[in-house]
C-alpha cells in the first residue's frame, strides 16, 4: 500500500505526508511544472503541464489497496476502477455510489459556465475540514495496519 497525493491545488499535502512518514507507508506527490513541492518523507514525481498529465501519471501508478487523494472527480473514478481507496481534501471517500451524481454535477457545471453561467465558489478553508480529513486519513491507515 501506498498513498498517491494529487498535490496540485491541494490544501492537505503536509497532514498527508506526516501521517504517512507515522504510518511508515511510502508517498508519492504527484503535481506539475507550476506546483512544485519538496517534503520530507515523500517522493515528489513531477510532470509537464499539459491538461490532466498528472491525473493519467497517477492512474498509471496506483495500484489496488492503495489510498488516493485528490479533488478531481474525474481522476476518483479511474483510481476507483483500480480499487485504490480515494479520498478528497475533506476526508470524503468516494465510492462506486456516490461516484456517479458526483461525475453528473461536475457535468451540469461545466454546462452552466459555458453558457455564461456563474457558480458559487467554495467557502474558505477551515480547520475542522483539515480535522475531518486527518481522521478520515488515520483511520483507513489503521484499518490497512490491521488487516
Amino acid at each position: 500500500m501506498k498513498i498517491l497525493i494529487d498535490a496540485d491545488g491541494c490544501p492537505v499535502v503536509d497532514i498527508a505526508v506526516r501521517l504517512a512518514k507515522e504510518n511508515g507507508v511510502d508517498c508519492y506527490i504527484l503535481c506539475d511544472t507550476s506546483h512544485v513541492f519538496e517534503k520530507t518523507g515523500a517522493t515528489t514525481m513531477v510532470f509537464s503541464k499539459g491538461a490532466d498529465s498528472v491525473d493519467f501519471a497517477l492512474v498509471n501508478r496506483v495500484s489496488a489497496g492503495d489510498i488516493v487523494i485528490t479533488q478531481d472527480y474525474g481522476l476518483a473514478a479511474m483510481c476507483l476502477s483500480k480499487n485504490a481507496v480515494v479520498i478528497d481534501q475533506d476526508g470524503m471517500e468516494y465510492t462506486a455510489q456516490n461516484i456517479d451524481p458526483l461525475l453528473n454535477a461536475r457535468h451540469t457545471a461545466r454546462r452552466i459556465r459555458s453558457s455564461g453561467g456563474r457558480l458559487k465558489g467554495p467557502k474558505k478553508r477551515s480547520a475542522a475540514q483539515d480535522e475531518r480529513f486527518k481522521a478520515k486519513l488515520a483511520a483507513l491507515l489503521y484499518n490497512r495496519s490491521i488487516t
